[in-house]
């Protein structure tokens, strides 16, 4: 897609690809968790594939959504926290990525040389994720006693939405 002055201002290449990586990684994790699970977690990157790949916020947003319901599917179905919280993180990671393609192609164009920068925010942002999620998984060993498995789907959810509120 070029515009009038010659910028393809389409997605950068390298976040769209992390966007599909992370969320195959949600994939795996959430199917082992749940069959309908992973199924809806399929659905959910097959929608951020598709907006990575048309610039669609919506779609990355939404397709989100739905990867992160799967997670939360496992979670009801009483899945362990070592398969609900790598789904999350890699949920969460697809969102920030594909966000952070379609940022980087309106700003500064398909074909400028950003891998440095893309993989610079993918690294940060994976690194923020992983140690939320150990904190999350220490405060769940050290409040487990005979806790619900939905109690560890609430914490995911408030992660998520703690996340949001901080992007913002």
């Amino acid at each position: 897609m070029t515009t009038a002055e010659g910028v393809d201002r389409s997605p950068a290449r390298t976040s769209q690809l992390l966007a599909v990586v992370a969320g195959s990684v949600a994939v795996g994790a959430t199917a082992l968790a749940s069959t309908n699970g992973g199924l809806a977690a399929v659905a959910g990157v097959l929608l951020v594939g598709g907006g990575v790949a048309l610039g669609s916020r919506r779609l990355v947003t939404v397709g989100s959504f739905v990867a992160l319901v799967g997670v939360l599917f496992g979670g009801l179905n009483a899945a362990p926290p070592e398969l609900l919280l790598p789904g999350t993180v890699a949920t969460v990671l697809m969102w920030d990525f594909g966000e952070q393609a379609i940022n980087v192609g309106e700003q500064l164009g398909r074909e400028a040389h950003t891998e440095r920068l893309e993989l610079a925010h993918a690294a940060a942002s994976t690194i923020v994720a992983v140690a939320a999620a150990g904190v999350g998984y220490g405060i769940y060993l050290a409040g487990t006693g005979n806790q619900p498995m939905t109690a560890l789907v609430f914490l995911l959810v408030a992660a998520v939405a703690l996340t949001s509120a901080l992007r913002n």
